[in-house]
């Protein structure tokens, strides 16, 4: 792994256990063990930092969800991808909606850049629901993506179990709408 990739791999790790406000440069430099003068030459800023942590953990879960919308249950398979997720990086919640909000009145640039990935994904959403209704239905996406966003935080008060049920929730939902169509 070369440096800059090794200090977001230790800053994201850092930012999951302490936060990332509430946590100094040596916290977030330690796992790493890079300087602070190798944070400014990578990423100009601590906030710097901030992005590309925040960057390279949507752009992961993205890939993972690549090439499973063609499978039997595309939407159902959001669900499966979120728990084999949560079960590799542990269930704290949506990192980039903690960003979102601890960085709410602070920059910017990160709610920003949470505001286009979340938009994205629920694109993602939007094409899976598509595939499966054959048409596009934007309030069922957002039902979706709201049974989601509620699995991911239930997640880290309850246990992984809520998963299955907001994907059974969303089956439900996509049954009904289909009923609807024909």
């Amino acid at each position: 792994m070369d440096k800059r990739t090794d200090m977001i791999a230790g800053a994201a790790l850092a930012f999951e256990a302490e936060g990332f406000r509430g946590i100094g440069i040596d916290g977030i430099l330690a796992p790493s063990g890079a300087s602070t003068r190798t944070l400014y030459k990578h990423f100009g800023s601590r906030d710097g930092l901030v992005l590309a942590v925040l960057e390279e953990r949507h752009r992961a879960f993205m890939a993972r969800l690549e090439g499973r919308s063609e499978v039997a249950d595309p939407v159902g398979e959001l669900f499966d991808t979120l728990e084999r997720w949560l079960i590799e990086h542990g269930a704290r919640g949506c990192m980039l909606l903690r960003a979102r909000s601890e960085y709410a009145n602070a920059n910017e640039d990160v709610v920003a850049l949470v505001r286009r990935q979340k938009e994205e994904f629920e694109g993602e959403i939007a094409r899976r629901v598509q595939t499966v209704l054959g048409r596009a239905d934007a309030e069922l996406s957002t039902q979706v993506w709201l049974l989601f966003e509620g699995a991911t935080a239930a997640a880290s008060v309850s246990d992984l179990s809520v998963v299955g049920v907001a994907k059974r929730a969303a089956a439900i939902l996509l049954t009904a709408a289909q009923g609807r169509s024909q």
